[in-house]
């Protein structure tokens, strides 16, 4: 198949790149950020995967991608400024709008986050991981008519490059596992394998967002006197 994924040079993104390619899928990256670590790797991949990458800015001028089958969109940003919006939202939106409709289509999955369902962000990146997850769903609607799937996951913690000001901080890196139930966060190549299952091998769910957050959501703290009275 033909898969397009953004955010293509670095954490989940190349991740996911790695995993179809080593599948012997066809892959077309796009990054602000040119390809060198997929290149590096590409002797690892199967002999008949082809790559290709686009240095662009999702907010730009997209190039013209023909036949794609699967669009996965991992391109977004941390941060409180308002351009969070015009990436992770509405660069999310471009994408799809413009490769997903066709008769090619057999799945969409959109790279959310567990933040777009809790809150426990950044205002402009909880809005606008919140907006991914409802527009998938929109998505799905529209993509039934070419038997496509579409759906999005909401990672709680990746360790990747984004996350350094955490992982990097021991006491700021403790907090944040003493959040999980299982006292760790994700491998982009965990993210990675879900991705390819959705596309691939997932044939019947859809409209749906998978939150992967090693029970982050569960965890609560029930404050009550530990001598109970009636």
């Amino acid at each position: 198949m033909k898969v397009l994924v953004t955010g293509a040079s670095n954490g989940i993104g190349l991740a996911i790149v790695k995993k179809f390619l080593n599948a012997g899928h066809e892959v077309v990256g796009l990054d602000k950020q040119p390809s060198d670590d997929v290149q590096v790797n590409y002797s690892l991949c199967d002999v008949q995967a082809k790559y290709s990458h686009f240095v662009c800015d999702v907010r730009g001028e997209l190039p013209e991608i023909d036949g794609v089958n699967v669009v996965i969109t991992c391109a977004g940003i941390q941060s409180p400024e308002e351009e969070t919006i015009d990436v992770n939202l509405n660069g999310t939106m471009r994408v799809v709008e413009k490769y997903a409709f066709s008769n090619s289509i057999k799945s969409v999955l959109t790279i959310a986050s567990a933040s777009g369902r809790n809150g426990a962000e950044f205002p402009m990146y909880t809005a606008s991981k919140g907006g991914v997850i409802a527009y998938t769903k929109n998505v799905a609607l529209r993509l039934a008519k070419y038997g496509a799937t579409a759906n999005s996951i909401s990672p709680g913690g990746v360790k990747t490059h984004l996350n350094d000001v955490i992982m990097n901080n021991e006491k700021l890196w403790q907090a944040v596992l003493d959040e999980s139930l299982l006292g760790k966060w994700a491998e982009p190549e965990e993210i990675a394998e879900w991705a390819y299952f959705l596309t691939v091998v997932n044939k019947s769910m859809t409209g749906e967002d998978l939150l992967i957050d090693n029970g982050e959501m569960l965890k609560s703290n029930f404050i009550w006197p530990e001598e109970k009275t009636l």
